[in-house]
């Protein structure tokens, strides 16, 4: 097709004319309805390393079946900074892609624009790629479904951390903005935000996040306000946080966060359900809270966050007890500095153990204000009170 493997000519017609060729490929077979089964054609890079000033975009007839793998594409001097390298776009409503695979190839956007777009396309598999110098995103998937993006690296700057300029670093290395999609195995090393959820029920998994600090503005994982049903679990979030947008139904395990990263709940209506942050191991920097509140939240329901364990950080947790032993006729469990949320106690038990030399008295919890519990007894006693609150859920 008279692309150049070398880079010093523009490849960019000679690969569409060879993308436009595979869609020509049509068997009677189809994969979803509608879209012709391309038989397992494959766009052979064959090692090269092509420059490319303008987006290879996929034929609007739609198809499925298809590799491109094993090279590098690059964009020269103009490619429009408002495109990406390569474009799935569907030409109308519905899904007019599906199985289409790109692995072991390196996109770098030259600075100017995105990688990888796909739109309204399912299953694609993006696999063992590597993706540089983007200033929009490195992948962005909208619409459609089942994208599974895996074994990748992406960074706009080439960097293995702590690289010159990282306060400047801008882009997201990965956008999903449909439902469905699994990212896993993949390393972000320079970006303004690693990964942003804007669909639902996306599944992130071993994801490691160093690509910008969080004292510079750096966020590892964004998931926007209406983005529910979202399960982030064991990522290493270095140095950045993960940020919810009014969290509905998410999920949060078996993470590492380093340094300056924790969680934050970020109000932007003030309502959160069913948010889980569970079993999660961070090692801090200040005593700095695990999980900070940005905002005031009006509405909270069903929240979980226990379990998790902390060095030199502030453990906060919606659950908590304490064990309080003295003689007297007044006992305060001050749960302020451990409980999430500021002033809120749904549910709490306490127990009332005297000692054996002592009578036992009436006793009663008479206030529960201010995320502290008080039990006072009708007599002096020598007791071992136990309290135990939650925030949200029964005990």
């Amino acid at each position: 097709y008279g692309a150049d493997p070398t880079g010093h000519n523009d490849s960019a017609d000679a690969i569409q004319s060879a993308l436009n060729d595979a869609f020509e490929q049509l068997s009677d077979e189809e994969l979803i309805p509608g879209i012709k089964d391309l038989g397992g054609a494959v766009i052979d890079l064959q090692g090269g390393a092509y420059k490319i000033s303008k987006p290879i975009s996929f034929p609007p007839s739609g198809g499925g079946g298809l590799l491109v793998k094993d090279g590098s594409l690059r964009a020269s001097r103009g490619f429009p900074a408002d495109r990406f390298l390569v474009e799935l776009l569907s030409p109308g409503n519905g899904i007019f892609y599906e199985d289409v695979r790109f692995k072991d190839v390196l996109f770098d956007s030259g600075f100017s624009g995105g990688g990888v777009l796909a739109v309204d396309t399912a299953r694609t598999q993006i696999t063992s790629c590597y993706f540089l110098n983007f200033t929009t995103q490195g992948v962005l998937v909208q619409g459609g479904r089942d994208a599974f993006i895996q074994s990748c690296f992406l960074g706009q700057r080439p960097t293995v951390g702590g690289g010159v300029g990282e306060k400047d670093y801008s882009g997201t290395a990965i956008d999903l903005a449909g439902n469905d999609n699994v990212v896993t195995d993949a390393v972000i090393f320079s970006s303004a935000i690693g990964v942003v959820l804007r669909g639902q029920a996306n599944m992130l998994r071993n994801i490691h996040t160093y690509n910008k600090e969080r004292i510079f503005g750096g966020i590892g994982i964004l998931v926007r306000a209406f983005a529910d049903y979202n399960r982030i679990t064991d990522c290493f979030v270095d140095y950045n946080s993960i940020v919810l947008e009014d969290p509905r139904f998410i999920q949060i395990t078996n993470s590492f966060f380093l340094g300056y990263a924790n969680v934050v709940l970020k109000a932007v209506k003030g309502r959160l359900e069913a948010l889980s942050i569970t079993d999660n191991f961070f090692r801090g920097i200040d005593m700095a809270p695990v999980v900070e509140l940005q905002g005031e939240f009006t509405e909270v329901r069903d929240v979980a966050v226990e379990r998790n364990q902390a060095w030199n950080s502030t453990v906060k947790s919606t659950s908590a007890k304490t064990v309080l032993a003295r003689k007297g006729t007044k006992w305060v469990a001050d749960f302020s500095k451990v409980l999430l949320f500021p002033d809120k106690i749904e549910y709490f038990q306490y127990s009332f153990l005297v000692k054996e030399s002592s009578r036992m008295p009436i006793h009663a919890a008479t206030a529960v204000a201010g995320n502290k519990v008080v039990v006072e007894s009708e007599g002096v006693a020598d007791a071992v009170v136990s309290v135990v609150v939650d925030q949200c859920n029964p005990i």
